[in-house]
Formats: structure tokens, sequence, C-alpha cells
């Protein structure tokens, strides 16, 4: 396998025109590297309706239901690993990390049941915030060992796919009047993107990481927002965003 793949994905990432292109290129690159399902998902927010959480994905037939069926969310350890990792890791690591839990042989039932599905292994990518966990990308199927370095340009992957659908979706949902502008006001899709982030709580340093800016980069694009919404302030700029229907 190589890392070109990822890097090529990386550099056109950004220039899909809809969801269904930039998930078929993103399915083609998992594909080199033999991971079969997927999820890209929303972190629960109180009170949000679970069937909205989901960006995109592909499980084996059969494996949603039973996972629900066996209320295997109560035990699974790779969520609650979630909360506490800092960075990528295996689905094993978060089983070993919790292999003296008092849900073990439940934990043990499940991952039983995964790989009567197909799903032996896999890796979760955390997406963080300034006001924590945004959500997560996950990678599943047979087992695959990444590099340090794949490992690394997989979370930048998890970061792009996070916000572009994330952009898409808030799109589309405009599309229909739920949430479209109020006003004439039109922003670059930049200038969306680091709105985005902004209204999640990030500073400019951390949305310069996310989207490969600099700090002043992205501050030349905040002022810009903030001259268009002629607002007095970024906390200004939020409020205006949300009532206006930018960010949802």
């Amino acid at each position: 396998m190589s890392i070109n793949a990822i890097v090529q994905f990386l550099v056109m990432g950004r220039e899909h025109e809809n969801a269904k292109t930039l998930i078929a290129d993103f399915e083609h690159l998992l594909k080199q590297y033999r991971f079969e399902y997927y999820g890209v998902l929303i972190q629960p927010r109180p009170h949000q309706d679970p069937m909205t959480l989901v960006l995109a994905g592909r499980w084996p037939a059969g494996w949603p239901e039973t996972y629900i069926a066996n209320r295997f969310v109560l035990v699974d350890p790779t969520i609650r690993f979630l909360g506490r990792a800092a960075g990528a890791f295996r689905w094993k690591d978060a089983r070993k990390a919790l292999k003296s839990d008092p849900q073990k042989r439940r934990m043990d039932q499940m991952f039983k049941e995964a790989a009567r599905f197909g799903l032996d292994d896999g890796y979760i990518f955390p997406i963080h915030g300034r006001q924590g966990l945004l959500g997560n990308m996950t990678l599943g199927g047979l087992t695959v060992d990444l590099t340090p370095v794949e490992l690394s340009l997989f979370e930048q992957v998890a970061k792009l796919m996070y916000m572009e659908l994330s952009r898409f979706r808030a799109k589309a949902e405009g599309a229909d009047g739920e949430t479209a502008p109020s006003s004439d006001i039109k922003l670059t899709r930049r200038e969306l993107e680091v709105l985005h982030f902004l209204a999640e709580g990030m500073t400019s340093q951390e949305i310069g990481k996310v989207l490969n800016l600099s700090s002043h980069t992205v501050d030349w694009y905040m002022n810009g927002i903030q001259e268009k919404l002629q607002a007095k302030n970024r906390q200004h700029v939020v409020a205006l965003a949300f009532r206006q229907g930018f960010v949802s």
C-alpha cells in the first residue's frame, strides 16, 4: 500500500461539488487499503436525534440491527474509549484497555458477533474541537496494519470528511428552505469552512491546523466574514451565523 493514494485524496478532497462524488473517492481509497466498512459520525449532543448523527457509512448487512438489538452500545469499548482518546486507536487496543471491566463478557460477545459479520478489527479517528469531541471516523473489516505515517494521514482524512460532509449537509438543508440564509450575504466556501469551526468554539490556530492554513490566514478570512455580517466581534459573528442559517 502507498501513502500516495491518501495524499492525493487529501489534495483533491475539497474539490468535490457534492457528497456523492466525495464518498465515491473516499470508498475507492478505502478499497486500496482493504477497509470494507466505515462510518463518519457526529458526536451526539443532548436530545439530538440519533438518526441525524451519521454523515456517511457502510456496514455489513444485518450488523446495525444486531448491534442495536443486543444493546452493544452500552458496553462497546470503542465508544467508551473514544471519550479519553487523544488520537487514533485500534478496536483491539480499546478492548485491551478495558480487559478488567465488569462488562468484559458482554464485550467479548460483541466482538464475537462482529467477527461473524466480517468485522475483525478496525480503527477509530476522533475529531476534536475546542469544545471537545466533534465526531469520529471509523474504518473496519479485515485486519489492516497502518504505519504511524498512514495513521497521521488518515487523521487528516477524518477531519476532511467530517468537515466536507457537514458542509454538504448544511447546503442541502438550506436548499429546502429550512435553514436558508435570510439575507443576500454570500460567503465563499472557505469562509463557510472557517465559520463552521468557529461555531464549534475553535481558535484561529486550531482552525488553521484542520484546514492547513496559518492562523494569520484564518484571521484574514474571519475579518472578511465579520465585515460581511457586520458583526461587532467573533461572538457576534457566531450569533448572526446561526440566526441567518449559515451554521446549524
